[in-house]
């Protein structure tokens, strides 16, 4: 069952960003609080959105999806930028990935958005092998750039 994520998701959301990170073997960079990630989903602004994956029998969370609204000057519209997909180890296989990347796909006809993006690692073979079953495609042509820390700041003073 995939609902909408509530105030009260905010901590497992939280944990569940954690799992992420120490998956993807960055533990370190993972340094929002509860308090940002409660702030920029349910805020005066929410900037960001998030579904939860919910086991039926339990009840419990076992993965959420974290996205925002981008924009395509190409295309004219917005689109869905999923910046966290996550389902809990012992979840998996279980179509809660799916179902979360179904609803945003739902979200994106009915609303009139015309992408669904997202980035994965490219040593993640087991993830990469489910978008494409999905029918999604890398964009190969395209390399991620980003400045962060010093740089981001060194930039962002320059006169």
């Amino acid at each position: 069952m995939i609902r909408t994520a509530t105030p009260d998701d905010v901590p497992v959301i939280h944990t569940m960003v954690r799992e992420l990170a120490e998956y993807e073997k960055a533990p370190e960079e993972a340094r929002a609080s509860e308090a940002q990630l409660r702030e920029a989903l349910f805020g005066e602004r929410p900037a960001a959105f998030a579904h939860m994956a919910v086991d039926e029998e339990g009840g419990e969370p076992v993965g959420f999806a974290l996205w925002f609204l981008n924009f395509s000057t190409w295309r004219g519209v917005h689109g869905i930028y999923l910046e966290d997909l996550y389902v809990r180890p012992q979840a998996r296989g279980g179509g809660h990935g799916r179902a979360l990347l179904a609803e945003l796909a739902r979200i994106c006809v009915e609303r009139g958005y015309e992408r669904l993006e997202w980035s994965v690692l490219d040593w993640n073979r087991p993830a990469i092998g489910f978008y494409e079953a999905l029918g999604a495609r890398p964009q190969d042509e395209w390399t991620v750039y980003r400045l962060t820390d010093e740089s981001l700041t060194a930039l962002g003073s320059a006169g």
